[in-house]
């Protein structure tokens, strides 16, 4: 009944029917929903060889990020799904394979479009030094925009970033490109005064992983078997080509001035993302 639910009010269907070894999740909502049906691909690639039957469910409630790896460190969480740095990787077990290829590092600038034609005139060094960008204090790209010298103002609500932008607290809200215009298309109705900005973005290094906790190795060995597996056979791959067909088309017919960021906050040997699914 949980899964139904809150499938509901996020907007999207159950993953997967009743029956089996329950999975609980987080984070919820539309923007999400690509990384738990990866989720359900690799689960049910394993089941295939023989593993158990599953059943995802999502949390309820609605937490931060940081509420959701203590509830992941506790065990009432199953898995959760967020970008790479030091301190996850000392409190989580991660699974080391990138589940959006680098694509959540490339971010396009959510502005007010009455800003378009300002921000379009500047060069790398005005958008560095005369923006102020908006982020939630606990997402792990508050301190690799800090570190390549941005100035940014912070909220603990993801929500209230948009209001914030559109009444003019800052000047740009950098999203994925998986998650800009959709994030506006949902909102089109309560914020018309804001767009995506037309010419410029930002990129850095950021994998996103699967988490388990650190004694649930069971599970964070069948994660990795089941998306190598899914990997093997092109079914990962066609399912990121669905989910992000617009985005990757849009990007092949734009020219935009992309400023590469550098991540302090990478572990040491992070693997550099694989951007060829739909960046060259």
């Amino acid at each position: 009944m949980i899964a139904v639910v809150v499938g509901l009010l996020c907007g999207f269907a159950p993953l997967a029917s009743a029956g089996g070894e329950a999975i609980r999740y987080f984070p919820v909502g539309p923007i999400y929903e690509y990384r738990w049906k990866l989720l359900e691909l690799a689960l049910s690639h394993t089941q295939k060889e023989g593993d158990e039957p599953f059943q995802l469910v999502p949390y309820a409630e609605d937490i931060t990020q940081n509420r959701g790896m203590s509830l992941l460190q506790s065990g009432e969480l199953d898995v959760i799904a967020l970008g790479t740095n030091v301190e996850r990787e000392s409190r989580m077990l991660p699974i080391k394979i990138d589940i959006l290829r680098g694509i959540i590092g490339f971010r396009l600038l959510v502005i007010r479009a009455a800003d378009q034609a300002r921000i379009a005139r500047m060069d790398e060094a005005a958008i560095r030094q005369q923006l102020t960008f908006g982020l939630n204090s606990q997402w792990a790209d508050l301190p690799i925009l800090q570190g390549n010298g941005f100035t940014v103002l912070t909220s603990t609500s993801y929500e209230n970033l948009f209001g914030m932008l559109a009444s003019g607290r800052f000047d740009a809200f950098p999203r994925g490109l998986n998650e800009a215009r959709r994030e506006l298309d949902q909102r089109k109705q309560i914020y018309p005064q804001l767009a995506v900005e037309k010419t410029k973005a930002l990129y850095f290094p950021y994998p996103v992983y699967f988490w388990v906790s650190k004694t649930n190795t069971a599970l964070a060995q069948r994660i990795e078997r089941g998306l190598k597996l899914s990997l093997a056979d092109g079914s990962f791959r066609k399912l990121f080509e669905t989910y992000h067909a617009a985005e990757i088309e849009m990007l092949a017919g734009e020219k935009r001035l992309v400023i590469r960021l550098s991540n302090p906050i990478l572990p040491t040997g992070t693997a550099e993302p694989d951007t060829r699914w739909w960046w060259r």
